[in-house]
């Protein structure tokens, strides 16, 4: 079982930035790919960010230049930095960990931006 928490969503301003977090427990040495995924009301949840075991990672384009994902694989911690947020940016972003086992959801947090 892998368990993930996610923290740093909250209110900013067009423009602002935000740095989410997610920590990761349990038997993450099974987990091989992690990824930011957001859903907004009345949409689907899509896929924002991925990162590999090594490294390698991938955007959606309407983040790309904007957001950046990273992780500290000594504190089992995944990061989404995001930057000149857009009132379209606005969602609950979830933490996801894919793992042998299968694949692992955190409980989201509250993205809002606006002015």
């Amino acid at each position: 079982q892998v368990q993930l928490v996610e923290s740093g969503g909250g209110l900013v301003q067009p423009g602002g930035s935000l740095r989410l977090s997610c920590a990761a427990s349990g038997t993450i040495r099974s987990i091989f790919v992690m990824g930011w995924y957001r859903q907004a009301p009345g949409n689907q949840r899509e896929l924002v960010a991925g990162i590999t075991n090594g490294g390698t990672t991938n955007y959606v384009d309407s983040v790309k230049g904007r957001f950046t994902i990273s992780r500290d694989n000594a504190k089992n911690t995944m990061y989404l930095q995001m930057n000149s947020l857009k009132p379209e940016d606005t969602a609950v972003y979830y933490c996801n960990a894919q793992s042998l086992r299968g694949g692992y959801w955190g409980q989201g947090t509250q993205v809002t931006v606006s002015s």
